[in-house]
């Protein structure tokens, strides 16, 4: 290669506008903090989401300044790939969900910094769709946060289980949703134990009065905590 074209793609640097520098940051700044109500909304990581999502906006934006500079020169862009390949990054993540949202505030972040911000707006805004609409199948076939109610019901003798589907299809009446958990039997005693979304909340009532109606010695205990024992 002549030593006078090397020299220009080493050392020659783009312009960059002042105001599509500064369009570019704000946009960056406004997605990125889009993307992390949307992750403190509908996450259903079991982690510290706020703590998780606090560096959120200064990733997407530290992003968007280093692809800003580095498209600039090709030299910047290959002392960035040195730099990279010395400087080792790491980050607790403990869920694949974390992961997904990591990557979609990069991607918005490399995006804005090159300029493309038509595409990264259409894209990050398909994403967000993408993810309260699953979210919301999600939500409303799976039991989890403030809806879930622990049942865990003890009778005093062995249950059969043609009694145990009876009571389960009994439960379920009262039920917008229902998971089985565990159930254990012995000669003197079965626990029956399922995770339920009622209705409301005066079902309780009613499941504990058509538990108590045929087993008037079962004892009921109803938990928000699932982790409570007994």
């Amino acid at each position: 290669m002549d030593k006078n074209l090397l020299n220009y793609f080493l050392n020659e640097q783009v312009q960059i506008s002042a105001f599509n520098f500064i369009e570019a940051i704000l946009l960056a700044t406004i997605l990125c903090l889009l993307i992390q109500f949307v992750y403190l909304k509908f996450s259903t990581s079991l982690s510290n989401k706020l703590d998780f999502s606090k560096n959120f906006i200064i990733l997407g934006v530290a992003t968007t300044l280093v692809i800003t500079i580095v498209k600039s020169s090709l030299a910047l862009s290959l002392g960035l790939v040195g730099a990279l390949s010395i400087v080792r990054f790491r980050a607790a993540i403990k869920e694949p969900e974390e992961l997904v949202y990591l990557f979609l505030i990069i991607a918005t972040g490399l995006g804005c910094g090159s300029g493309q911000l038509k595409i990264t707006l259409v894209g990050i805004g398909i994403s967000i769709i993408i993810i309260i609409v699953y979210s919301f199948f999600i939500r409303k076939n799976k039991l989890h946060g403030d809806d879930l109610v622990n049942s865990t019901i003890i009778f005093n003798k062995r249950i059969s289980d043609k009694e145990i589907d009876e009571i389960i299809k009994n439960i379920k009446h009262y039920c917008s949703a229902m998971q089985f958990i565990s159930l254990s039997s012995t000669e003197n005693e079965t626990t029956l134990n399922l995770d339920i979304k009622v209705k409301n909340f005066e079902n309780l009532s009613k499941i504990n009065e058509q538990i108590k109606k045929k087993y008037d010695k079962a004892k009921i205990l109803f938990a928000k905590n699932n982790a409570l024992s007994l």
